[in-house]
Parts: structure tokens; sequence; C-alpha cells
């Protein structure tokens, strides 16, 4: 018989052969339930996923996710569908601003109404995929302010090369929305979001499409403050560090470009 100390964790289970004989068969069905647990933990202890990363696996969302990942998708859906997608991922960004009540006047009624302060919103959007998705936050919200950070990626070093940043004048008073499509290795949003913190905004929240797991990490190690909204976490990154299974370049898919 195997004991414990053989099978710490219970994989194997007994069978009587038609022989008479006992052999031991592997639980595949135990074995999918630990990978399971094995992966939970990860994402939950590594990624940090409950308290800084917010995934939106709303049906809808997957529905045009899927669609914008598709190659044969054109440019012009594919804009728009980023459009719809991030006004969903935006109502989840901003979930914890205060409200300021109001006395209005209803047809019927006086009343109290509940306001944002939306003046004193600002969609910072890292160029240029950041435009991208800030086109459908900005019509959600449209008084907010928009300012943008030019970052790249070097092809050859993979990091990220700064050549633009403005932002309002009254940036401390502002809650910043950081806008990227795709967050991938992690180093241009790090970038980004050190240049952000030292013009010392009321907060920050990190709005993008898709996330790596490094990118994740990455974001986290250096600004673990900072949480994030995704409509998915993706697998990986490949060797060119393209987030797996991805969408493909955002930029080159928004402007038709690829």
């Amino acid at each position: 018989m195997r004991n414990k100390a053989q099978d710490p964790l219970n994989l194997f289970f007994p069978v009587q052969t038609s022989s008479g004989h006992q052999i031991y068969a592997i639980s595949i069905q135990r074995c999918h339930k630990l990978v399971h647990t094995h992966l939970s933990n990860l994402l939950n202890k590594e990624l940090k996923m409950p308290n800084m990363v917010t995934v939106i696996d709303h049906p809808l969302v997957q529905h045009k996710l899927s669609h914008m990942r598709d190659a044969q998708t054109d440019s012009i859906t594919f804009r728009t569908m980023m459009n719809e997608v991030g006004k969903v991922l935006a109502l989840e960004a901003i979930k914890e601003l205060s409200l300021t009540p109001k006395e209005i006047e209803t047809p019927v009624t006086k009343t109290t109404g509940q306001f944002l302060d939306c003046d004193n919103i600002c969609l910072v959007s890292i160029l240029r995929a950041g435009n991208g998705l800030t086109e459908g936050i900005w019509s959600l919200i449209p008084e907010a302010r928009v300012a943008h950070v030019g970052v790249y990626r070097d092809p050859a070093t993979y990091n990220a090369v700064e050549y633009y940043f403005k932002v309002p004048s009254n940036f401390e008073q502002c809650d910043a929305l950081v806008i990227d499509p795709m967050l991938a290795t992690g180093h241009s949003a790090v970038a980004a979001l050190d240049k952000i913190k030292k013009a010392n905004p009321k907060s920050i929240r990190f709005i993008c499409l898709l996330a790596a797991p490094e990118g994740i990490e990455y974001v986290q190690k250096y600004h673990p403050d900072v949480p994030i909204v995704t409509a998915s976490v993706d697998e990986c990154l490949n060797e060119k560090k393209y987030i797996v299974p991805g969408l493909g370049d955002a930029g080159d898919r928004i402007y038709g470009t690829h």
C-alpha cells in the first residue's frame, strides 16, 4: 500500500485488476484541481490579483475582446470596440472616486444629487496607442482633462524611451487615469508612472486592455500602490516581447499601419 509519505498530494488511488492484483492509478480530476489551486495561489500571491489588479471578465467585454484579437478584424471595427471596452474599464477604475452632494430639483421634487468632480479627472494617454483607448473614455467623461506621455519601446533593448510629457497646470488636484492598451514588459508603464508621480496627482490608476503577468509583476515591483484595471491577463510574452495570445501591435491595428 502507498502511504501518505509516499503520496502527500493524494493523487493515487488503488484499483483491483481482473487477475486479483492491486495497482495504483493517478486521479486526473485531482491533478486538475491541484493545478487550478496552484495557479490561483500564484495569481493571488504573486500578482496580488484581489487587491491591485481587477480583471473585467464581463461576457460582453470578452466577446468584443475576442473580435479584437482576431487578425481578420479591420481597423474601423477594432477602434470602435476599443472605445466601447474602454468605457467599461473606466467605469471600474473610477468607482471609488468621491462624490459631492448638491441640492437639485427634479420635475417632481427637490432632492440631493451626487456629483463627480469630472473637471479634475485627468486621462493620461501613453502615446501612441493610448490615444485609441482614451477616446472612448473621454466620450464617457467629456469634462476630463487629457494629458500625454510619449514613451516608446526600443526595438533592440526593449527598454522605455521617453520623448514627451504634458499634463495640465492643476495636475496636483487631479485623479489620474493612466491609459495604455497593452501592459507587456511593463517598462513603458513604469517609465510613465515615474514621471507622473513626480507631478504629484491626487491619485493614480492604470487602465489597459491586455496585461501580461510579466508586466504586472514589473509595475507592482516599482509602483505597488497603483491599481491596475484590465480586460484580460494573458499567458506570457514571446521572444519579441509581444503579449501571447494578445492581439498584435495595438497602435498599428488602431491606425491601420500594420
